[in-house]
């Protein structure tokens, strides 16, 4: 049995259900109050606690073979490192204990594709490269690096078991409820004139990510796994979304000083108590174009490759059918 936590996201949900299709047993741990997409094929186990609480993650894994861990905070308007360290650090520190009581001896866990450096298109890096700027201010990504920190010393303290740590880029698709990054092809849908920085990411299916995943239950090393796709600048990403959605839409380019001011002001509301997702940790990350080799991906986990087109048409055809 698979023990899967965070499957009320966009990434776990989609787990879930590739899970299911597989014919996994699948037992599933969700917060009081959370609940599950209809149209999952075989209905998971439900236990319902919190995922801070280690007698309660012992229970959950009571009879499960592997942990499966989608579980994260990504809300980037958290002030404080100490909002996300909960969920992000201290989890994965709670599961190395859950391993050693229990004996499972095989751990998936989700982190972030930046808390590896970014390259270049002439030299894309692996996951050799080091955390560095302008991740290394994000108080998301440091507190999955510490997270992934210490299940990279655990696992090198004990080679009996297998923890396989995935760094997805940005994950975009369908069973997006709230949604999360599928904010960002709402931000730009149908407008006649879109405005974003030069920067840009690795786009990859949700399901690409969740075949990878689904794979590593059998498939992989004790490691880190960068998950990524198609690389694309927030502009050529726009232009694309209009030509799969059927409209028309100009691009203008922010310059960076705009860029960078918008930052500097979002600092000045968040000293002021105000809650923004502006402010110069997050802002300098949109100045950055984002290229990774996934190639290790490919050969152990089985990594495949959808068009970042067909994320795209599978996120809005889900919502407009909810």
């Amino acid at each position: 049995m698979v023990l899967l936590l965070g499957a009320s996201g966009l990434l776990g949900h989609n787990v879930l259900r590739l899970l299911s299709e597989r014919g996994e047993r699948v037992r599933v741990l969700l917060r009081p109050g959370s609940r599950l997409l209809p149209g999952i094929g075989a209905c998971p186990e439900l236990m319902y606690g919190s995922l801070l609480e280690e007698n309660t993650l012992l229970q959950a894994a009571e009879g499960c073979d592997i942990i499966i861990n989608c579980a994260g905070t990504t809300d980037m308007s958290l002030r404080r490192l100490e909002e996300y360290l909960p969920v992000n650090r201290d989890l994965p520190a709670r599961l190395c204990k859950v391993l050693e009581a229990t004996g499972i001896r095989t751990l998936v866990h989700t982190s972030t594709a930046n808390t590896i450096a970014p390259g270049t298109r002439e030299h894309p890096t692996d996951e050799s490269a080091p955390f560095a700027a302008p991740f290394d201010r994000s108080l998301y990504a440091i507190s999955k690096r510490e997270g992934e920190q210490l299940l990279l010393d655990y696992a090198a303290a004990h080679p009996e078991r297998r923890v396989v740590i995935v760094n997805p880029g940005f994950m975009l698709g369908p069973f997006d409820p709230k949604p999360s990054s599928g904010t960002l092809l709402l931000a730009g849908w149908h407008k006649p004139l879109m405005a974003a920085p030069r920067g840009g990411k690795s786009f990859l299916h949700v399901q690409d990510a969740a075949t990878a995943i689904c794979n590593a239950l059998e498939r992989g090393e004790s490691g880190r796994y960068l998950l990524t796709g198609e690389s694309l600048t927030l502009r050529e990403f726009y232009q694309l979304q209009a030509r799969v959605c059927g409209y028309r839409q100009r691009f203008v380019t922010l310059p960076a000083p705009l860029v960078r001011l918008a930052g500097r002001l979002g600092d000045l509301l968040q000293a002021l108590g105000v809650r923004t997702i502006l402010c110069t940790r997050n802002t300098d990350q949109l100045l950055v174009e984002e290229w990774y080799d996934c190639s290790r991906a490919e050969s152990e986990l089985g990594l495949p490759h959808t068009p970042v087109a067909d994320a795209i048409r599978d996120f809005f055809a889900w919502r407009i059918t909810r």
